[in-house]
């Protein structure tokens, strides 16, 4: 995965989470929704309609004690930059006939834009890991809270699709900030996610996949590297390590294909 080569200002965002240091504490989750203004709801006990753009996942190895093991994997948006003949075809991109999500040449950031959305979730049949949700309702904040919100995020309006952004007002900020300061290019601290900063396990790194000097860069070529459901060839620019064979195959539910080739005798 390369980034434009037309732009050599282009840069290739994302991130590795270290699942073997990931405690599930849901530290991550609770800084996005902060972040973000992603809006809840009084009773956020039927899940079917909530929205959640970094969700924690439990993963189980399905053995009996003592041989049971469980990980914890937060999943945000994937960020995909897939390939073919025509460039890049990022699945929710190529559905989209409001162009109200598009693929960032320049930052490898897959955008969402609520005011051109009209709802019709084609990205969320299309989106492979389920990290798109709609928007049922208008938000109701309570009494007070509204002097709280982020002002660099807008407020989304129901009817809307909306997900993960990878803090993108974050990079738009620091560059704001590098230019007045004569500067096209950012140190790795200068761009950073909500939910990297908040991680007290230190699981999650983000920067410049492409940039030697970024810490990612190195993360992502470790052998313990894997991303979700790699055969689909969605390129995700959201990688994970673990050490457990069992949670890498999980992945890419190589075990699921394989108890049905059992099941057929093949």
């Amino acid at each position: 995965m390369k980034h434009d080569n037309s732009n050599p200002d282009a840069k290739l965002y994302g991130m590795v989470i270290d699942l073997d240091k990931c405690t599930g504490c849901g530290a991550c989750m609770v800084a996005c929704f902060m972040e973000n203004n992603v809006p809840f709801k009084v009773n956020e006990t039927d899940k079917l309609d909530s929205i959640t753009w970094m969700r924690m996942f439990e993963l189980h190895n399905g053995k009996d004690f003592p041989h049971a093991d469980s990980c914890w994997l937060p999943r945000p948006c994937m960020h995909c930059a897939g390939k073919d003949g025509h460039g890049h075809y990022t699945p929710c991109v190529m559905v989209c006939p409001a162009i109200a999500t598009d693929y960032t040449p320049e930052t490898g950031v897959v955008s969402q834009i609520p005011t051109r959305c009209f709802g019709c979730r084609y990205c969320m049949a299309a989106c492979p890991y389920k990290a798109r949700y709609f928007n049922w309702w208008d938000p109701k904040w309570p009494e007070g809270m509204k002097n709280y919100l982020n002002p660099d995020i807008s407020v989304r309006m129901r009817g809307v699709v909306e997900k993960c952004s990878f803090c993108y007002h974050r990079y738009q900020r620091a560059m704001n900030k590098a230019f007045m300061e004569g500067r096209k290019t950012l140190k790795e601290d200068e761009y950073q996610t909500a939910c990297t900063q908040a991680c007290p396990a230190g699981a999650i790194t983000f920067g410049d996949l492409d940039n030697p000097k970024h810490k990612v860069h190195e993360l992502k070529k470790s052998k313990k590297a894997f991303r979700l459901l790699e055969r689909l060839k969605t390129e995700p620019k959201v990688y994970y390590m673990t050490t457990r064979d069992w949670v890498r195959r999980a992945a890419d539910r190589v075990q699921e294909e394989e108890s049905r080739s059992a099941g057929r005798g093949h």
